[in-house]
């Protein structure tokens, strides 16, 4: 149940650049059928397309930028995108998923609940799970394993399919004292 973004504005800009492109060519076609002053010259764009051979800079130019923005195109395609929904364990054959960003609001919710953490973060990597928190306590001994503890409890009881490794970070406001 692994759900991959949709490509929505890769294909809206080139979606909206062709439509553009074709609405300056029909009301340029209809100026001129009806014999008004055009708003792209049928006639300028044909005498500078005559004019212009094939080894100029500008053709050679132009022909690389649409062949690079093609493969750019080609790229965001082709390759998969990260996943908007983490694949569950399945329980009778059903298959579960739940959002990235559920699930990184209820693994910072769990490590935000400990005693002595103020704030946390949390983001998913491809290979890890990282929470960052921060604390006014001076001193933080326990506090880092009990953090990590509750996350790992709440991805135990949110059971993911494939489970990274929880890193911690815990950072203090306050000064040790001595």
């Amino acid at each position: 149940m692994t759900r991959l973004p949709r490509r929505v504005i890769p294909a809206v800009l080139l979606a909206l650049t062709l439509l553009t492109l074709c609405v300056i060519a029909v009301i340029s076609l209809s100026e001129r059928l009806l014999g008004r002053t055009e708003l792209v010259s049928y006639d300028a764009v044909a005498r500078r397309l005559r004019a212009t051979h094939w080894n100029d800079a500008l053709v050679l130019g132009t022909g690389i930028a649409i062949a690079a923005a093609g493969l750019v195109l080609l790229l965001i395609a082709v390759v998969p995108g990260r996943p908007v929904v983490v694949p569950l364990e399945e329980l009778d054959g059903i298959p579960a998923g739940i959002s990235r960003r559920g699930l990184r609001a209820a693994l910072r919710r769990e490590a935000g609940s400990v005693h002595g953490v103020e704030s946390a973060r949390v983001s998913m990597g491809g290979k890890r799970i990282q929470v960052s928190a921060a604390t006014g306590r001076a001193e933080t001994a326990g506090l880092d394993g009990a953090m990590r503890d509750a996350v790992t409890g709440a991805l135990d009881r949110i059971a993911p399919a494939s489970r990274a490794p929880v890193r911690t970070r815990l950072r203090s406001h306050r000064p040790k004292e001595r």
